[in-house]
């Protein structure tokens, strides 16, 4: 099969959307081989991250070659261009396909993150929202088949696009590889203690951007809450702007700057997995997610988690996480003291949490689910 993407953001973006396309490809070339693989995009910013794809085996990554260039060629002129490569269908990584395409004969599929610009607007510009939906609109339209990151995203775009739920199918996002071989521990801590600068020997972990959804005021306020013989510094792997401000502001009223360590540089995942490895717990009690990676990423390298009870993150925590309200202070403050003071719990969580999720999001059997989805949309439209 020649099997193409949209490789937008493979190239040019660096969180979440780029990590997401860039192991997609990954699982799939290693479990499949004997396919092609072609990565369509407007542009490339080369980094570590991004030159091996130009030179993968089984990977092919085609520019626009006439005058239509970036998003204008991405938009309107890419179906042309992928019925003249005679690719056998395409794929959107990242909620959208192109215009036209249904009308060119090519099976299409589109990978739906999540909606949080209708569940948390206040995060987004009015303007921002109308584009989002109109794109979201078109590619739960004419997509042949929605793959949903979770069993949360499924409902939510029935709900907001009105898509029969037979249309949808659930595969969970893969991690990237090296989470899924632990570190041996003086290894990490070695590793960690090179990536942030006068790391204590315990401490607790919180990776994500600092904005309003992901809820660090209140994990804050519930680290004021702990007794004093239980508090230990947080490192907070992330950046942010508005949001963090406020946080900021609250912990200098509060005079408690000493139990934070910011780290916001960290890029190396081999530096995150080692904090992942050393820290306590990690705590991430979110309001909403599409699917809550990092979660996934601390389970795997035996980290306790602490999350919320809503949204994706039950999925993504699974059975050995404590999933909490994350509208709660207090409960926060409580999975905070029993993570700390049961060493017969911690263990049972980070035991359990790493088996489920080496079971759940085994990445063979997330590759297989696409390519059974792929195979199954060429031969209902052939």
């Amino acid at each position: 099969m020649r099997i193409a993407f949209d490789a937008k953001r493979l190239y040019n973006n660096f969180t979440g959307l780029g990590n997401y396309s860039r192991t997609m490809i990954d699982i799939l070339t290693e479990n499949f081989p004997e396919n092609e693989y072609w990565l369509y995009t407007p542009k490339v910013r080369l980094n570590a991250q991004t030159e091996e794809y130009l030179t993968k085996e089984h990977c092919r990554t085609v520019f626009p070659h006439g005058i239509a260039k970036g998003s204008i060629w991405r938009t309107f002129v890419q179906a042309k261009d992928l019925k003249n490569d005679n690719v056998d269908i395409f794929h959107g990584l990242s909620h959208e396909i192109p215009l036209g395409i249904k009308s060119k004969g090519i099976p299409s599929v589109v990978t739906i993150h999540d909606v949080a610009f209708k569940t948390f607007t206040r995060m987004y510009h009015w303007h921002d929202r109308q584009i989002y939906d109109l794109k979201f609109r078109y590619s739960c339209s004419n997509a042949d088949r929605i793959i949903a990151i979770s069993e949360c995203t499924k409902k939510d775009i029935m709900k907001f696009y009105g898509v029969p739920e037979e249309r949808i199918s659930v595969v969970y996002q893969p991690v990237q590889k090296l989470f899924y071989t632990p570190l041996d521990m003086e290894d990490a801590r070695s590793m960690a203690d090179s990536a942030v600068s006068g790391l204590p020997k315990d401490f607790m972990l919180y990776v994500g951007s600092i904005n309003s959804r992901k809820n660090l005021l209140s994990v804050v306020k519930a680290m004021e809450a702990l007794p004093q013989d239980l508090r230990m510094p947080l490192v907070i792997v992330g950046n942010g702007r508005e949001y963090k401000a406020e946080v900021l502001k609250y912990i200098a009223s509060k005079g408690i700057e000493k139990l934070f360590i910011w780290a916001p540089n960290i890029r190396d995942n081999h530096q995150l997995q080692a904090l992942y490895t050393c820290a306590k717990v990690f705590v991430y009690p979110s309001f909403y997610e599409g699917f809550g990676l990092p979660v996934v990423e601390a389970l795997l390298n035996g980290c306790p988690v602490i999350t919320s009870n809503v949204s994706s993150l039950p999925e993504a925590g699974g059975p050995y996480s404590l999933q909490v309200d994350p509208n709660s202070v207090d409960a926060i403050s409580e999975a905070l003291r029993k993570t700390i003071e049961d060493e017969e719990l911690r263990t049972y969580m980070l035991k359990g949490g790493r088996e489920y999720a080496m079971q759940t999001f085994e990445p063979s059997s997330l590759a297989k689910q696409l390519m059974d989805i792929y195979k199954n949309e060429i031969q209902t439209n052939s």
